[in-house]
């Protein structure tokens, strides 16, 4: 079974909704109504840390841009915040990172066998 654990704490420019574990077609319906709750109150710029999320497919993702689009159309920002590598490569290669800010992305890692300093 799929577990997505959501938060909200208190962040400098309103709440920050915290997610971990995986967010998947199965907790879709959960994601989208903490971020149509949180919309709904006139929300323009939301800030998500994902920095225990450890996996989200496309409708997670699509998901998120739903919202990033919602805020983008009223002057607003959706940013996420610590995404684990794995996450944010996905973010990344589908583009996301054009629509949605993305904060602290873990730094790449050398992959083995490469040269580490100059020769």
């Amino acid at each position: 079974m799929t577990t997505l654990t959501t938060a909200v704490t208190a962040g400098e420019s309103g709440p920050v909704l915290v997610l971990s574990g995986e967010a998947d077609i199965t907790t879709t319906a959960e994601l989208s109504q903490l971020l149509t709750a949180h919309l709904a109150e006139g929300t323009t710029d939301l800030t998500i840390d994902i920095s225990g999320l450890r996996f989200a497919d496309s409708a997670a993702i699509h998901t998120l841009l739903r919202a990033a689009r919602t805020l983008n159309d009223r002057g607003g920002t959706l940013t996420l915040l610590h995404p684990q590598q794995a996450v944010a490569k996905v973010l990344t290669i589908l583009g996301v990172d054009q629509l949605i800010t993305l904060r602290d992305m873990p730094h790449a890692q050398p992959s083995p066998g490469s040269a580490s300093g100059p020769s």
